[in-house]
């Protein structure tokens, strides 16, 4: 019997292959599309899907937050954890609320940051090609040798 794999076996596959900065990408992806989602389900006086929503956008920011390395940069990352806050502050509020104005607050900040992301990993994709012998494309930061803990910190996106 031939069976076609779901598209969550195709989302698994894409996840455990990922580098650490697309997994970056698709976590403020996730966020974005229930965001997104979400609004329309106020609009539409759907309740319950609107809370199912935005709560799966909580915990996307949420692991985003908890996943941040302190030891990095603690400055930065100090700034960026009380980003993420305000913005699931937003998402908490809207939820409660049901108030559009304030999932648009925070869906406003993720869509920035996850352009501001884009433009970082482009930039470190030119660099790390740069540094690459002639002919050779690096394509994740695996991929350059060495110890890149430091540089990309470890995201946990199980439960």
């Amino acid at each position: 019997m031939d069976r076609k794999p779901s598209n969550n076996q195709y989302l698994k596959t894409k996840v455990f292959t990922a580098s650490q900065e697309e997994l970056q990408m698709m976590l403020y992806d996730g966020a974005i599309r229930f965001c997104e989602q979400a609004r329309v389900a106020i609009i539409d006086k759907k309740i319950e899907d609107s809370y199912i929503l935005i709560d799966k956008a909580e915990k996307i920011i949420m692991e985003m937050t908890n996943s941040m390395k302190d030891e990095i940069d603690p400055e930065i990352v100090g700034n960026m954890r009380r980003l993420y806050m305000f913005i699931y502050d937003r998402l908490v509020q809207a939820n409660m609320k049901k108030d559009v104005n304030m999932l648009d607050e925070g869906l406003k900040i993720l869509r920035e940051m996850r352009e501001t992301w884009r433009l970082l990993c482009e930039k470190v994709q030119e660099e790390r090609n740069a540094l690459a012998p002639v002919g050779a494309e690096i394509e994740s930061p695996h991929d350059a040798g060495g110890d890149t803990e430091e540089v990309w910190p470890t995201l946990n996106i199980e439960g």
